[in-house]
């Protein structure tokens, strides 16, 4: 047998030059190269995002598997099973440690709103496919019985005159309830208010401890006093505007930007502007460390503070589809509640192989930590508000989303989300990366291809936001896209780049690797960071799996 004869490493150094040189390889983009970090180059770290900071997988099988068809779930009957259902799920409630209710093969009627309430618990069915479980919800969420912890928002949108106005379409209608909550599959903590609308329902925090300074960045921090603090324990930290207009945590979020500030940013003074759900890892004299760096830095006037923050941990929803029937659109914010999941309150946990169809909102989220949303397929011919919406999120990662359906915010960043991630997702219709006001900051999309039909003087507004003036701008500082692959459905025969409109109120926003079957352009405002336009990033596709790999080896 013969052997090659190695190389000359001179030569070999030759050829690697000649590679770069032809693109068959890539520089690292310029803004991982930073040695020296400051605000204009600051690039988050978004690794902790998911399943228990993306240092676990998901599990399987897990637990005690108690099978829905024995309290009277039968598939394919034609009748409403929703009665059995909530039997069941009581039932397997009462099975102590980890329990799996198994839902059979075939369609299932729900007419009513599934809570999952306990801890460690999966509700499974047998696949998302056509052999798996449906769950076919005939009626929306309005025909039930009005949820008790909606009240508030309820009273809200009626104190605060909350409708849609179109002249234009002769509409003047109220808001739905369901227009941003609820669904047929909802995770909640029993007697535990989600979200804070109106300031009589507010209860002073149990406060822990306070936080009087931190740096960004850091996973640890003094704190006043440890005596209530143990490590395992899962706090909310808390920072708060007490300061109003010209705060320095408004000047934190924005950088100093010029640029129109809402006033929910000041008017709410007892709520919490910036939060962060985290594991108390070690405790140290006065110092405690925590499981995910701190977002910004926490000066004396955020005024911050550790609380008790009630949660559902290791919750599972998992291999089956929830289906709605074909409906009129009323108009936007209208929507009758054809919800699949709301998931509130949960940390720990995931959403994993389900196929959405016809849905107003496919999984919506409201105070949910290190969760991992995982294969979402949406489908449908309604007009959808939300796919998978990110609301009151931290650390959350919707993973492998697939958008077939047109909706008005495809992939969404909502309120007060924060070190969240879109990760090798996929918009078919109409794409929009959605940014939608709040306080929301440091979120990421990532490693995602759209496909577009541009407008007819060659732009579209692809990185767009929604939102209320009261709580603009569009995001907060170092929101950031990363190998955004475009392909263009028409206008292959444009001579000048697609110009792909972003912010013009997106402080800081980071645009790396923009890339597609046509030339683009893209425009983001104000001081944002863009490279890598027209450039495949073939060498580090995705940002979150890069820097979730250099953690990882270097712990």
């Amino acid at each position: 047998m013969k052997y090659l004869k190695p190389l000359n490493p001179f030569l070999l150094f030759l050829i690697l030059c000649c590679c770069f040189a032809k693109g068959v390889s890539q520089e690292i983009p310029e803004i991982l190269q930073n040695k020296t970090i400051n605000d204009n180059n600051y690039l988050p770290d978004f690794s902790f995002a998911g399943y228990h900071n993306g240092e676990k997988v998901i599990p399987e099988l897990v637990g005690t598997v108690v099978y829905a068809s024995d309290y009277g779930v039968i598939a394919n009957d034609g009748l409403d099973d929703s009665i059995a259902l909530k039997k069941a799920i009581q039932e397997a409630s009462k099975t102590k440690g980890t329990v799996t209710l198994q839902l059979p093969k075939g369609r299932l009627i729900l007419s009513d709103i599934l809570y999952l309430e306990q801890s460690n618990f999966i509700l499974r069915g047998a696949g998302a496919g056509a052999n798996g479980t449906e769950i076919y919800c005939p009626r929306p969420l309005m025909y039930t019985e009005d949820p008790e912890v909606l009240q508030e928002l309820r009273e809200y949108l009626v104190k605060f005159d909350k409708r849609q106005r179109e002249e234009e379409n002769n509409i003047d209608l109220p808001f739905s309830q369901y227009a941003w909550s609820g669904g047929f599959i909802w995770t909640k903590v029993p007697d535990v208010r989600v979200k804070s609308y109106l300031p009589k329902y507010e209860n002073p925090y149990d406060v822990l401890a306070k936080v009087p300074s931190g740096k960004r960045g850091e996973l640890n921090f003094k704190v006043s006093d440890v005596t209530k603090l143990n490590v395992g324990d899962v706090v909310e930290l808390q920072m708060f505007n007490k300061d109003g207009e010209n705060a320095q945590i408004i000047d934190d979020l924005y950088k100093k930007q010029d640029l129109k500030i809402g006033s929910h940013h000041w008017n709410f003074t007892d709520l919490p502007l910036v939060k962060q759900q985290v594991v108390i890892t070690k405790i140290s004299g006065n110092k405690v460390f925590i499981s995910s760096p701190l977002i910004i830095d926490i000066e004396p006037s955020y005024q911050a503070q550790l609380v008790v923050w009630k949660h559902l941990e290791e919750v599972g929803i998992e291999h089956l589809s929830i289906s709605f029937p074909k409906s009129p659109r009323i108009a936007h914010h209208v929507e009758q509640g054809y919800n699949a999941i709301y998931l509130t309150r949960v940390f720990n946990s995931w959403v994993k192989n389900v196929v959405i169809h016809n849905a107003d909102s496919g999984v919506l989220s409201e105070e949910i930590a290190n969760v991992t949303i995982k294969n979402i397929t949406t489908t449908g011919e309604n007009i959808a508000h939300y796919t998978v919406a990110m609301s009151g999120t931290y650390n959350v990662l919707g993973e492998g989303i697939k958008v077939y359906n047109k909706a008005v915010h495809p992939l969404s960043f909502n309120t007060l989300s924060t070190k969240s991630v879109y990760l090798d997702c996929e918009i078919f219709v109409e794409p929009i990366l959605d940014q939608h006001s709040g306080a929301n900051h440091q979120n990421l999309f990532d490693n995602i291809k759209v496909h577009l039909a541009p407008n007819a003087d060659g732009s579209y507004p692809l990185f767009a936001g929604g939102g209320a003036g009261y709580w603009k701008p569009s995001h907060g500082a170092y929101s950031t896209f990363w190998n955004i692959q475009v392909n263009l459905l028409t206008g292959l025969e444009l001579k000048d780049p697609v110009l792909l409109n972003g912010m013009k109120d997106g402080p800081f926003a980071r645009v790396v690797g923009v890339n597609g079957n046509h030339k683009f352009k893209v425009e983001y405002e104000p001081m944002a960071h863009i490279e890598c336009i027209n450039k495949s990033l073939q060498n580090i596709p995705s940002l979150y799996m890069y820097q979730l790999r250099k953690r990882e080896k270097n712990n």
